[in-house]
């Protein structure tokens, strides 16, 4: 049994936040294409193989640092609760960054050296981990999500502040951008990888639970 699948059992074993499928899946479809892409004629003389280690590592630490992932928030001032970003996001931002900035140097170097299709590879990959980068950071890092008996609050990097009472949440579902909280005044998204964000998903779910209950009884009532 490998290290990431070690991890995996692991995780599932001491903690109650469960791996998605994508987690599982991401990896795995890129590894997939990497050694597919080995086999290709054009392809087959680029590193493939260190990439597809570089691959695994990462997911092996993403899976570690899944263990310490809080799964209760943070209390601040007035009592109010608040996610945190964990370390999972920040070693996939500032990870991602820094290997992107060393590839970047690396097409910069070899430029005259390296063949075509190893320049365009290396330049592709290094725009695919500064996206990611940004996103990480734009969705994770530099937002704000707290909440308190009354309402949960969430202001965007942005500075965009969206706010809904506990008496208006509707539903609560995961997608790809982590877990949307809907309610009649609108939605908030927040990532399933800050720490605390195992609480506030059960809390609005146990919400939403409720004030479905209460209109039901009062559309049988009248």
């Amino acid at each position: 049994m490998n290290l990431p699948i070690c991890v995996a059992a692991l995780i599932a074993e001491k903690t109650s936040v469960p791996l998605r499928w994508q987690e599982v899946a991401l990896p795995l479809m890129t590894i997939t294409m990497l050694i597919i892409l080995k086999y290709i004629p054009a392809t087959a003389h680029l590193p493939l193989s260190r990439a597809a280690g570089v691959v695994a590592f990462g997911y092996a630490a993403f899976l570690a640092l899944r263990l310490v992932q809080s799964e209760d928030g943070i209390m601040v001032e007035g009592g109010w609760a608040e996610l945190r970003p964990s370390l999972v996001e920040y070693f996939a931002c500032y990870g991602s960054a820094a290997l992107a900035a060393i590839l970047l140097f690396a097409v910069i170097v070899m430029g005259s050296a390296a063949d075509t299709t190893q320049l365009v590879a290396t330049y592709i990959a290094v725009l695919f981990l500064a996206a990611g980068s940004v996103g990480i950071g734009v969705a994770g890092l530099f937002t704000q999500t707290r909440w308190d008996n009354r309402q949960v609050r969430h202001r965007s990097a942005a500075g965009r502040e969206t706010t809904i009472d506990w008496s208006d949440v509707r539903a609560v579902r995961p997608n790809w951008r982590g877990i949307t909280i809907s309610g009649t005044t609108g939605r908030i998204t927040f990532s399933q990888f800050h720490g605390g964000a195992s609480q506030l998903a059960k809390h609005a779910a146990t919400r939403a639970k409720r004030n479905a209950e209460t209109a039901t009884k009062a559309f049988a009532a009248s």
